[in-house]
């Protein structure tokens, strides 16, 4: 049987851990589809699309920020796109643009042991919530999970 070499047995490793790391690094570039699993009520809607667009607010700024997103039809999507117009946000729901100046958003609401998880996502950073869907809305029953992408302190 041979024996590998010292540097044999070095340059294998550091061909494995590029190969190795390469499974991590690859994947789709951009934002997730926006998709709607739970049935909610326009209440529901109208009261998680409200929180969530002041948590965005919190992190992209006040309403002088123009926002992209492929609503699903979805009565979340509606209560979003009202939402962040409310809040003084411009919505582009239908054009596609590589404007600095424009903040993609996708979101997804799916139900999770009995409450809403909801999440927006941007480039910058994803934020995620739970709630507790009632007679008139829904509820946060969890704390807001902020995560950012990238280095700190850049887009």
């Amino acid at each position: 049987m041979r024996r590998f070499s010292v540097p044999g047995r070095l340059i294998a490793a550091i061909i494995f851990a590029g190969l190795l790391s390469a499974c991590q690094t690859l994947g789709q570039a951009g934002l997730i589809q926006s998709t709607v699993t739970a049935q909610l009520t326009p209440e529901a809607a109208n009261s998680i699309a409200s929180d969530m667009v002041g948590r965005l607010a919190e992190q992209a700024g006040p309403g002088t920020t123009t926002i992209r997103f492929a609503p699903d039809g979805s009565l979340f999507g509606q209560a979003l796109q009202a939402s962040l117009q409310g809040w003084g946000y411009a919505v582009i729901t239908d054009q596609t643009t590589d404007n600095a100046n424009i903040l993609a958003l996708a979101y997804t609401v799916d139900e999770f042991e009995g409450a809403v998880l909801v999440r927006l996502s941007t480039l910058r950073f994803d934020l995620t919530r739970m709630y507790k869907p009632g007679a008139d809305g829904a509820a946060p029953v969890s704390p807001l999970s902020i995560r950012q992408h990238g280095s700190a302190g850049t887009a």
